[in-house]
């Protein structure tokens, strides 16, 4: 019993981060980008789609550097009250994001979307949680449901926006309130009280000395780093931009996106039972067929009328969700030496880092086309492919000449 609540409050900090990053984006896009003026959209007079950008990414560079600071924090202050503070701070910055959509103050917006997303990244402090406390089997299956619940998030969030914002628009961000709240008690009753370290180290020197980005050290693990950016790249890009897709070309409101992120959503999950089973063949190769195939879709989507782009949107979940089946596991049986934890923190780190530069670079291509944004977005997924082949082969072939030096 200890044990499920346990595993159940990591996930649901680990849904909760990456919901509390996706939750605006059905709401965001008809707020900026419909021609109803507002106080949001005409911030200074700068166009809606840049400030549209703006609020996209202001929220993962939170996450990005919570994620960073916050795990070697708990190492100093203890699991159980880093993870209490920030989840209250985080419920209590969703309810400061929906009195600035009530006030339509764009500041406050972008102060409080900031401050969420730094205390959401507490995902690498519930990571660490599950290591601390759980064994063999249990923790490995525990991490990898940790691990799903991050990429859920992803999804969920867009759909509780989408179907409770006919209550009003800032409901879902008092969802969110009452769900980390709720989550704060079971960690509060899952986790016994703890000493902090007696380290006198500061905290600070921990998080620059131990922080997963260390790992680029590593030669191998660099290829990783660059490949994974790419497609993560790839997903942030279709991710934070078909909202807008769905809003210029079918006329959709936060309903429609709600419905169509539904769609995709229920493909995306059904696969996932068919994409965790063992399969035959080499998985890099496998990954790069899989990312061949999410690049281009996102280009039908880019180029293709109002059916064929959402037919390609719900049948994105199919070769998304086989790519990050495959490739987690091959990096925790590849890299695990390094650690579980830092390993899949880089990748998590990577995923963050690629919805900053997604939402920067899309700021900018949305003021000429939409499209452009969904058209980058399918070409890094298609290079990604490309260098998975390569390295495929140069990982092959240095095999062979390890064995004639030995």
């Amino acid at each position: 019993m200890k044990n499920s609540l346990l595993i159940s409050s990591a996930c649901l900090l680990a849904l909760l981060s990456t919901v509390g990053a996706a939750l605006p984006y059905p709401i965001l896009a008809p707020l900026f980008a419909d021609g109803t003026a507002n106080g949001l959209n005409t911030f200074l007079g700068l166009p809606p789609k840049l400030l549209l950008g703006l609020a996209l990414t202001i929220n993962p560079l939170g996450l990005l550097i919570g994620s960073a600071l916050l795990g070697p924090m708990s190492d100093r202050y203890g699991r159980r009250p880093v993870l209490l503070v920030t989840a209250v701070g985080a419920a209590i910055g969703h309810a400061i994001t929906a009195l600035a959509l009530v006030i339509e103050s764009f500041p406050l917006f972008i102060v409080a979307r900031f401050i969420t997303g730094l205390l959401e990244g507490n995902g690498s402090v519930a990571r660490a949680m599950l290591a601390d406390k759980l064994e063999g089997d249990l923790r490995r299956k525990a991490l990898s449901w940790l691990n799903g619940a991050f990429y859920m998030g992803w999804l969920v969030g867009p759909l509780m926006a989408g179907f409770t914002l006919g209550y009003g628009v800032t409901t879902p961000f008092w969802i969110a309130v009452v769900l980390l709240l709720g989550t704060a008690v079971l960690v509060a009753k899952a986790l016994p009280r703890e000493a902090p370290s007696a380290a006198t180290t500061s905290w600070w020197q921990v998080a620059r000395h131990r922080h997963a980005l260390n790992l680029l050290r590593e030669p191998e693990l660099r290829t990783l780093f660059i490949i994974t950016l790419a497609y993560s790249c790839c997903v942030t890009g279709f991710y934070e931009f078909y909202p807008l897709w769905l809003v210029e070309v079918p006329g959709y409101g936060p309903r429609g996106i709600a419905w169509a992120t539904a769609a995709m959503c229920a493909v995306m999950t059904a696969t996932t039972i068919v994409a965790g089973r063992k399969f035959a063949g080499e998985p890099l190769l496998r990954a790069r067929g899989f990312a061949y195939v999410t690049s281009s879709l996102i280009a039908v989507l880019a180029v293709g009328d109002a059916n064929i782009g959402l037919a390609a949107i719900v049948l994105f979940g199919i070769p998304h969700a086989f790519h990050s089946s495959i490739v987690p596991h091959w990096c925790a049986e590849r890299f695990g030496a390094h650690g579980q934890g830092a390993v899949m923190g880089l990748i998590s780190t990577t995923f963050c880092l690629a919805n900053i530069v997604m939402a920067l670079i899309g700021a900018v291509l949305t003021l000429i086309d939409t499209r452009l944004i969904l058209l980058l977005s399918a070409a890094l997924g298609a290079w990604s492919a490309w260098r998975l082949q390569r390295w495929h082969y140069s990982l092959q072939q240095a095999v062979p000449a390890a064995g004639a030096l030995s």
